[in-house]
């Protein structure tokens, strides 16, 4: 088993089924079913090309919806688990609207894709939790 890479916001990128980066390389076939699940569970209106699905990790280039990626980075921490303010309202609602897809992937996700969503995604506190420091 390989080790853990939390993201910035506490995802686990190890799993995740977008993260395609050595060693976590994932096939054109592993992308193209990605971009299928992610149609089927509602995150994308349309089926993506490989290139859109695929991610190389967080950078303050990319897109991030609550911004965590510039916030910690401006910290020079990597990611919130390690903030004197975790659990701010920002990462608060992140934790909240990352556990409201949980019931709709259940319902359209096999048993497996619902474990590598659940193990990438709805661990994000327990994840960032063990970075949080005792103050």
């Amino acid at each position: 088993m390989e080790e853990k890479i939390i993201a910035a916001c506490g995802n686990d990128c190890s799993v995740c089924p977008r993260y395609n980066k050595e060693p976590y390389k994932k096939s054109d076939k592993e992308l193209n079913e990605t971009a299928i699940l992610w149609h089927k569970i509602g995150y994308r209106d349309h089926v993506v090309t490989n290139d859109e699905i695929s991610c190389q990790g967080c950078d303050v280039n990319n897109w991030c919806r609550y911004n965590v990626v510039k916030c910690v980075n401006s910290k020079g921490i990597s990611n919130c688990g390690e903030c004197n303010e975790y659990p701010c309202d920002n990462i608060k609602e992140c934790f909240e609207v990352t556990k409201s897809f949980e019931p709709s992937c259940r319902k359209v996700c096999s048993e497996n894709e619902y474990l590598a969503l659940k193990n990438a995604f709805f661990e994000k506190e327990a994840n960032l939790s063990k970075y949080k420091t005792k103050i």
